[in-house]
């Protein structure tokens, strides 16, 4: 197969535009690095980056034919990573703000053992997780250790360690839900979901 690197980035995309997995790729790899920069300029997390820049570049597959080959694909990519970054930005300032919110009305309730009971329920579920997610779960979530440094810990992948993860968040929500004493768990649910 021909090599497209020497492409403009008008041909590539209209090469992408037929469906072309090579001008992808090469649009892909063309932009990563200065997409990653800047990007983690702003979100300041590994993991973080490369999902914004997966996200940008899935949004780039599905839409394809609304691009012109005339404009620019590079400031619609830099503009996209940037829109993605600025939300996850503000989604980490909306849960800031929501765990002091919760954290507040913890210390506010006169319920004396509220702390024991949301920590009894959280051990219930976590015993009933299987070893792996158990172990995703306490390194990521206990010891607030990121995917890249659990999946180096547990010698796995940190897209196995995000799939054990989110496995384990959901069982533990599901088994919360399903206890009368689940609205005493909701805030330690908010928090250990963030």
């Amino acid at each position: 197969m021909p090599k497209l690197n020497s492409n403009t980035d008008a041909s590539l995309v209209l090469l992408l535009q037929k469906g072309n997995l090579m001008a992808f790729d090469s649009l892909y790899w063309r932009y990563h690095k200065a997409l990653y920069a800047n990007v983690f300029k702003l979100v300041k997390d590994q993991d973080v980056t490369e999902d914004i820049i997966q996200e940008t570049f899935i949004s780039l597959w599905q839409k394809k034919h609304l691009l012109k080959a005339d404009s620019s694909v590079s400031g619609w990519l830099f503009v996209n990573c940037y829109h993605k970054s600025v939300n996850w930005q503000k989604k980490k300032l909306l849960e800031a703000k929501m765990n002091r919110i919760i954290a507040d009305k913890l210390l506010e309730e006169s319920v004396p053992d509220l702390y024991e009971q949301q920590m009894q329920l959280l051990e219930k579920a976590i015993s009933q997780l299987s070893p792996q997610k158990r172990k995703v779960f306490e390194l990521c979530k206990l010891q607030g250790k990121t995917y890249s440094e659990t999946a180096k810990e547990l010698n796995i992948s940190a897209h196995t360690v995000k799939e054990y993860l989110a496995g384990a968040m959901a069982f533990i929500k599901e088994y919360a839900l399903a206890h009368p004493e689940y609205k005493l768990a909701l805030p330690v649910l908010w928090v250990i979901s963030q």
